[in-house]
């Protein structure tokens, strides 16, 4: 074999591994939109009643409340903390809201900042125990969640706080040129949420946490500050979540919200979020969103048990944290 015949092989050859990474890097990086897509048609074979209009409004409003809690959770993760509480938040914060949003009681705005307010509060709270008092996230955002569902039980006398303003009750079940309102909800939330991690500091000092905490200390990041925040935000987002619902439900109830965080942490993970932390992005959580919405929809329109979906979604959740694993090996 002469020279020109290697170098045709060799060049061959190279071009075959360069094909080859390329596709690893395609797959890594939109696979879990390919499940996504070949999830959409293959409901869609199975049932003519997925793919119409009215039915995806549908899913994307049903998981509208577990992606705006799933943004917050997603910056958490990325410093490699983890949320509990949400779900218990999400709660509380509904209650306290519906609370002073009864008919001609205080005009709008008021119960929505007391919502976010609860939020921001346990959130921050949350933060505190993990920055200053150096506990592992487990610990107090378990605390939490037992704490404010407590609380929640307390305020509110153990039953759903209800009689709603029409305009309170419009954040939950209303629509806005045909599209249900928590729909925008989630989409303005996502944006916002997009540009804090992607486009300002705050965003970079979070993926540098998550990357390597010691490092960043040495660079200067005051990683017990932006950790407070972080759980804050997460926190305000729970908030918001437990005014949307509310509002759905047009009642304030203290149980709602049971296995929420667990959900979120689903979205998450199933959307690219490491649990080893560094890595994670809003549009990841919101396809990790809609993977488990057209999944509990589409079962449910082929009539399959809920407790088999509940099968289904465990494995899902196993099957990205492998796959997560392989991608960092």
């Amino acid at each position: 074999m002469n020279n020109s015949t290697q170098e045709i092989v060799l060049e061959k050859k190279q071009s075959q591994i360069r094909d080859k990474v390329k596709v690893k890097s395609l797959i890594q990086k939109h696979g879990m939109s390919l499940v996504l897509l070949l999830m959409i048609i293959l409901m869609t074979i199975l049932s003519p009643a997925f793919l119409t209009t009215r039915n995806i409004m549908n899913v994307i409003r049903q998981i509208s409340v577990i992606s705006i809690i799933g943004f917050g959770v997603t910056m958490v993760i990325i410093t490699t903390g983890i949320d509990l509480s949400s779900g218990s938040v999400l709660a509380l914060a509904g209650v306290v809201a519906t609370s002073f949003a009864h008919p001609g009681q205080y005009p709008i705005i008021i119960p929505i900042i007391m919502g976010l307010l609860v939020g921001a509060i346990a959130g921050s709270i949350n933060g505190t125990f993990v920055a200053f008092g150096e506990l592992p996230a487990f610990i107090p955002t378990l605390g939490m969640m037992i704490a404010a569902r407590g609380f929640a039980l307390i305020y509110s006398n153990g039953r759903p706080i209800t009689n709603l303003s029409q305009m309170y009750e419009f954040i939950g079940g209303g629509y806005l040129f045909g599209v249900p309102f928590p729909i925008y909800v989630m989409f303005f939330t996502a944006v916002i949420s997009h540009i804090l991690l992607k486009h300002t500091k705050f965003g970079r000092y979070i993926y540098a946490i998550g990357g390597n905490a010691q490092a960043a200390i040495v660079s200067g990041i005051n990683v017990k500050k932006y950790l407070v925040l972080v759980y804050t935000y997460a926190g305000l987002l729970a908030g918001l979540a437990g005014i949307v619902l509310s509002s759905r439900l047009s009642a304030g109830q203290p149980t709602a919200g049971v296995n929420y965080e667990l959900d979120a942490i689903a979205a998450a993970v199933i959307g690219g979020t490491s649990l080893s932390g560094g890595i994670g992005t809003i549009t990841g959580t919101i396809v990790g969103a809609l993977i488990m919405g057209v999944l509990n929809n589409g079962l449910d329109l082929l009539q399959v048990s809920a407790y088999w979906q509940q099968v289904l979604k465990g494995a899902i959740i196993i099957g990205a944290v492998l796959l997560d694993k392989k991608k960092k090996k």
